[in-house]
């Protein structure tokens, strides 16, 4: 298993002022040494964020492997910084500029780890798995089995091809959000939109069917 030391949280001091968050910005917006050095220092809390990030994911981690894993935490320091420094105009000063810059590291790289983690697996898009087990069901199942059967047949009847398929990646084979749009060419926001259009649709027919509508949804964290 890879080791990845980590920092716990991004790195305080004693005596934060305000005026240490108008440093950074002053800083990182003024051509000269002042800008160099914020940068290095910068980059060098990206790299604790990312860190600590990919050492919380071990299953991932694991996946990836110990010879990839220093280059997704190098990549996602880079992409990053390139994102803290085009949002420099949007920090309001609500937390530590260090806090705020650090959690972009800390999504940044759950984003490459999970990228890096499916780069070589299919992503089932066209055949759909089977959704519930064809085992006789004991009578206190029967309800939930029937419930789950119900489900099964919406999703092939009610669904569009292209809702179908996105459903089944992001809530039966559990495709990371990202990898998913970046197989398909797409963006996270219009695959949520996909999925949150598929969901109202199952409900409204389940609801029709007199099927408790609440058990429709995963409960399962996109990510």
């Amino acid at each position: 298993m890879t080791e990845v030391s980590s920092d716990r949280s991004a790195p305080t001091s004693a005596g934060h002022t305000a005026a240490a968050d108008d440093d950074w910005v002053a800083q990182l917006t003024t051509p000269g040494p002042a800008r160099d050095d914020a940068l290095r220092r910068l980059h060098a809390l990206l790299l604790r964020g990312a860190r600590f990030q990919v050492s919380r994911m071990s299953a991932l981690r694991a996946a990836v492997g110990a010879a990839q894993v220093e280059d997704v935490i190098n990549l996602a320091a880079d992409e990053a910084m390139i994102a803290v420094l085009g949002k420099l105009t949007t920090f309001e000063g609500r937390s530590r500029f260090t806090t705020w810059a650090y959690k972009f590291a800390v999504l940044q790289a759950a984003v490459e780890l999970r990228r890096q983690a499916w780069s070589h697996r299919e992503v089932p898009l066209e055949a759909a798995p089977q959704l519930v087990e064809p085992r006789p069901s004991p009578d206190e199942y029967a309800e939930g089995s029937e419930l789950a059967a119900a489900v099964r047949d919406a999703i092939h009847s009610v669904l569009t091809p292209h809702q179908r398929r996105i459903a089944l990646a992001l809530l039966v084979e559990e495709v990371p959000i990202d990898v998913l749009a970046e197989r398909l060419g797409t963006n996270r926001n219009a695959l949520y939109k996909t999925l949150h259009d598929a969901r109202g649709r199952l409900r409204a027919h389940l609801a029709a069917q007199g099927y408790p509508t609440a058990s429709t949804s995963s409960g399962r964290e996109i990510r």
